[in-house]
Order: structure tokens, then sequence, then C-alpha cells
């Protein structure tokens, strides 16, 4: 009756230590980033010096106005992005039950099929619905274009946990719900992470779009100076996202890596 202890006892410490399993490298590629996004920008604002801006383009093409903007631009991707993690991954997890198995091809296809959507033709459609112009159809749209990364990247880190370690978790004793929070879940972060990291990526870029329905954001100054034909202008607004981009990924790359450390 006594043989069973050091089986349940090896299966407890193969549980405890299943998140300490991998060893994660640090991400050379995360120093570019920032680099590249601080020497474009240098560049880029360098050129706009030497070609110099008239009135019109110092009137939006100035700290403070840019100031605005980029404060208006991270509120809509940081909400944006926060409505995807509170949809998409309790939904993952719910899908990826054996129970929900069924509806996890249909789930993901249809988040798919939103993904397809071009983001500007979704942020005109929603603009025509009850939610209208402004921030709230903005946040929904951006919100619906990057909802299958971190979808797909839940279900998929948490089908690739080991079952020896999920059987061995239930073996002493956890119920479904203690495996999924102290097994499974700390193993799969680092995937989920991966896919928050995408749908952050994604929704700067998207979110200059957002100018369109009066939700304001960095693509305000980028439409106002393309309908005023300042090509400077133009090009000064548009090198601020893309660097904003760079910097955003940058700092999700960080986290990733944090995170991929802490659970390897």
């Amino acid at each position: 009756m006594s043989a069973p202890a050091p089986e349940a006892a090896t299966d407890a410490a193969e549980v405890e230590d299943a998140p300490r399993r991998v060893r994660r490298r640090f991400d050379r590629t995360l120093i570019a980033n920032p680099l590249i996004a601080v020497i474009g920008l240098a560049v880029v604002f360098a050129y706009a010096m030497s070609q110099g801006l008239d009135d019109v383009e110092r009137s939006v093409i100035n700290p403070q106005a840019l100031g605005t903007r980029l404060w208006e631009h991270l509120v809509l991707t940081g909400l944006s992005t926060l409505v995807v993690i509170i949809i998409a991954i309790p939904a993952g997890i719910a899908i990826s039950r054996p129970a929900a198995r069924r509806i996890q091809r249909p789930v993901l296809a249809f988040t798919g099929f939103m993904q397809a959507l071009p983001a500007f033709g979704v942020i005109v459609l929603l603009a025509f619905s009850p939610l209208g112009l402004g921030l709230t159809t903005a946040v929904v749209a951006l919100a619906l274009a990057a909802l299958l990364p971190v979808l797909t990247n839940t279900v998929v880190g948490l089908q690739q946990v080991d079952r020896a370690l999920i059987e061995a978790a239930r073996g002493i004793g956890m119920s479904a719900r203690q495996t999924l929070f102290r097994v499974e879940l700390p193993l799969a972060t680092p995937v989920m992470v991966a896919g928050v990291r995408v749908a952050l990526v994604l929704n700067v870029g998207t979110a200059a779009l957002a100018t369109f329905i009066g939700a304001g954001g960095l693509g305000e100054p980028i439409k106002g100076m393309l309908e005023l034909g300042r090509p400077t202008g133009t090009l000064v607004a548009a090198a601020i996202v893309a660097a904003l981009a760079l910097i955003v990924d940058w700092l999700a790359g960080l986290a990733e890596y944090m995170v991929g450390r802490s659970a390897g």
C-alpha cells in the first residue's frame, strides 16, 4: 500500500518543475527596434528641418499638437488591446476545453474572417451602426481586427502543454480548475503574450485610420497634411506612427521575454 507514494511525489515534482523547464535566449532583435526608431525619426526630422516647414505645417507638426495626437493614439491602442485581452483570452481558454472542442474551429474561422476584412472598411461600416462616430466605434473596430492573434495563441498555447503534465497534476489530486491555473496557464503564458504583442502592433498601425470617423490619433496630422498637399508634414507624421509601432513592439517584446523567462 505504501508503493504509490514515491510515484505520486515524482509526479508532484514534475508538475512543480514544469514551468521552469525551458530556458529562453534573449532576442537580440529587441535591441534593433528602438535604435531604428530613434535613428529613423532623427533622419526624418533633420530632413524636414532642411526643407523648412511653412506656417500651416508648423501649426500641425509641433510638440504640443503632436503630443495631443500621440496621447489619443495611445488611448485608442490601449483600450482596443484591453478589449481584445478581456474577450480573446477567456474565449480561448473556453474553446480549448475538451467539452467545447466542437465549436473551436467555427470560432477561430469567424475571427479569421473578421481579421481578413479590411480594417478601414470595418471602421467605416461600424460608423453607420448605432455606435456612430468617435472613440467607441474606433475601439470596437480595432478590437475586432486584432482578436485573432490573441485567441489563436491562447488556444495553441494551451494545446501544446504536455499531456503527461496535465495527467500528473490530475493524478496528485488537482481539480480541473487547479490544473488550468497552476499548470496549463503558466506554461501557455509566453505564447499568449506573443499574441498580445502582435495585437498591440496591429492596433498601433490601424489606429491611424480612426481619424476618418473623428476619433483622433496620429492619423489626424497625416490626413490633414495630405489634404493640404504638404508632403514633408505627411512624412514627419507617418514617421512618428512607424516609430511608435517599433517602440511598442520593443516594449511588448521585452514583456514577452520577461514572461517567458519567469515561466521557463
